[in-house]
């Protein structure tokens, strides 16, 4: 069994207002997701996490959204293909700036909120994001959602030269094709610690997970979400770091 990595988006705060417990969440983790300016995040905040990142021995990965700070990065946008390259070169290379100053690199990248999920629908789209990135530099990974198929995902990485890493999430509810169940419905956030730690540890061990019709759902996944929003969300991710502790101790 591949050890599943742990990732958090990281570098949310912007100016005084502050999100996330990222100085707490960033021991448990393996992957830290920094959002570049677009969505959250300005340079002060960016440096600061790049440095908390390598202290810890932290791979860091680029966050790029769409330039929605008002809507924190979660409302589609009329963006044509060249403007997603272009505004994706822009946040890499912000960030790719951060990390040379710092004696470190961008390892991977990870969309987010909307243009990870039009990514991942939209051809057209994945071939601006997946453009962008091998133009920087192809050796970087490309995070996408894991779904029940994703066949159609693979071949489209395949024909651009890129890497995926297949990402799934401890605290969302999914539907039966392996799609996150949007925000605006119930139940598609988990809060129950005890249902977060049983999904965490159903992705690790690949046994199904229950969708929200019902039906089992299975995913491959390399790299598992967490959250550092709140005292609840941190002690789950300490419980999650320990889970996958004794899975690869057992393997």
């Amino acid at each position: 069994m591949t050890p599943l990595k742990l990732n958090a988006d990281m570098g949310e705060s912007f100016g005084p207002w502050v999100m996330g417990l990222d100085h707490e969440v960033m021991p448990y983790v393996d992957l830290a997701n920094i959002a570049c300016g677009f969505h959250a995040s300005d340079p002060d905040v960016m440096r600061q996490i790049v440095r908390m990142a390598k202290e810890h021995g932290v791979s860091i990965g680029a966050h790029p959204a769409y330039p929605d700070l008002v809507g924190f990065g979660r409302r589609s946008m009329a963006c044509s293909a060249s403007e997603i390259e272009n505004l994706m070169l822009y946040q890499l290379g912000a960030l790719a700036g951060v990390c040379r100053a710092e004696g470190t690199q961008v390892s991977y990248v990870k969309p987010h909120g909307a243009l990870y999920n039009d990514m991942a629908r939209t051809p057209e789209i994945f071939t601006a994001v997946a453009t962008a990135v091998k133009a920087f530099d192809p050796a970087l990974p490309l995070m996408t959602l894991a779904t029940r198929n994703t066949a159609t995902i693979r071949e489209q990485a395949e024909q651009h030269g890129i890497t995926l890493w297949f990402e799934a999430f401890a605290d969302r509810a999914y539907d039966n094709e392996g799609q996150l169940v949007a925000r605006s419905r119930p139940g598609a956030v988990h809060h129950d610690p005890e249902l977060i730690i049983d999904q965490a540890r159903r992705i690790a061990t690949g046994q199904p997970l229950i969708a929200s019709d019902g039906s089992e759902l299975v995913l491959q996944a390399d790299t598992l979400c967490v959250h550092g929003d709140n005292a609840e969300s941190i002690a789950a991710v300490r419980r999650i770091r320990d889970m996958l502790k004794t899975l690869e101790s057992a393997s």
